[in-house]
């Protein structure tokens, strides 16, 4: 009988631990990025894993995406990082008590999951809800529902 080690178990072959960390909400900058102090002194700036929000210029949606993260963090986070981003952010999934805030945003229309960096089967049921009640971004068609379309043509 062979004891499996523990990179072999998860998602596919290799499991890698994620590091979670108590936070201080410092500010929110728009509805997918917001800077942090964890662990007690160690200032962050944080990416929320696994969705995209209309850009500050694509008036209204970038302002309401913002202020709905506003209102729904709390001071104090739990943050769980999943990578880091080409810009030294720390991509990670944001929670109060047991709510993924991530989650949260795109349940309420105000965020799209970004196909490119997600999977995750829930993300995707979040905004196949969001999109059939025509919630936030979903009430009307436009680039606000792919952010990521409209950086690149900008």
């Amino acid at each position: 009988m062979g004891i499996a080690a523990p990179w072999l178990l998860g998602d596919g072959f290799l499991f890698a631990p994620r590091s979670e960390s108590a936070c201080i909400v410092n500010s929110i900058y728009d509805g997918d990025t917001m800077r942090a102090t964890c662990g007690g002194n160690e200032k962050v700036k944080i990416r929320l894993y696994c969705i995209d929000t209309p850009e500050m210029q694509q008036k209204p949606w970038g302002t309401e995406s913002r202020d709905h993260l506003r209102r729904i963090a709390p001071r104090t986070v739990r943050l769980v990082e999943h990578d880091k981003d080409r810009y030294g952010r720390i991509v990670g999934e944001v929670f109060n008590d047991e709510t993924s805030l991530n989650l949260a945003m795109v349940a309420a229309g105000h965020a799209a999951v970004y196909p490119k960096y997600c999977s995750e089967s829930r993300f995707f049921q979040a905004q196949n809800r969001a999109k059939s009640q025509r919630l936030g971004i979903w009430e009307k068609p436009g680039d606000q529902q792919r952010p990521w379309e409209w950086r690149r043509h900008k």
